[in-house]
């Protein structure tokens, strides 16, 4: 197989394995996959030894090139993935976080909450988060206080499955549920072709 027909490697954090295998299921993308662990995103130090591991390992031996999904701020807010995805030959999926990229990205999530005041929560997030829940009832309520309450993202019609697990997080957080946006996949499916194409138009 040529290099130009060869798929091109998704490397993606895997807080959206779940619409990602959607995705490549109905043919909307055809892509080898490669999913980092989502309980990375607790550490950065080692989300970014993980990241670099595997770019190190996969570059070069993805002839159709590699596509990262991973947000902007995923490291932290001063560059930090841009510098470290800098020094491979990668294309970047433009977002500026998960929530971003479910949502549009191309920093939809500032359109949406420019000034930080709602939790946006999907499955997946409500899965992960549930795993570390350390702090107290009435320190979560005290830390989430800032916020105004949580907007619900349904990406894959799933959303009433995890009502339970949903209504016990508001009850912990003390946070209402204010909306559920249906927002299904095609926001990211348009940032994973986009982030495809312009790997192409690299290796024409």
């Amino acid at each position: 197989m040529s290099t130009k027909d060869a798929k091109p490697c998704l490397i993606s954090c895997g807080i959206f394995k779940e619409e990602i295998e959607k995705l490549v299921e109905d043919g909307s993308l055809d892509v080898e996959l490669y999913f980092l662990d989502e309980d990375l995103h607790v550490d950065y130090d080692l989300l970014e030894k993980e990241l670099t591991r595997v770019l190190e390992e996969r570059v070069g031996n993805c002839p159709g090139g590699i596509i990262v999904l991973y947000g902007d701020v995923c490291l932290g807010f001063n560059n930090e993935m841009k510098n470290l995805l800098g020094r491979y030959d990668v294309v970047k999926v433009d977002c500026l976080s998960c929530i971003d990229c479910l949502l549009g990205g191309k920093g939809k999530l500032l359109e949406i909450d420019p000034h930080h005041v709602y939790m946006f929560l999907n499955p997946a997030w409500i899965k992960f988060g549930k795993r570390f829940r350390t702090l107290s009832k009435e320190e979560a309520r005290e830390q989430f206080s800032v916020l105004k309450g949580i907007i619900l993202l349904d990406s894959l019609g799933n959303l009433d499955d995890y009502m339970e697990e949903i209504k016990e997080f508001s009850d912990y957080s003390g946070l209402p549920i204010l909306e559920i946006k249906n927002i299904g996949l095609e926001g990211l499916k348009e940032r994973i072709l986009e982030a495809i194409k312009k790997l192409k138009e690299k290796t024409a």
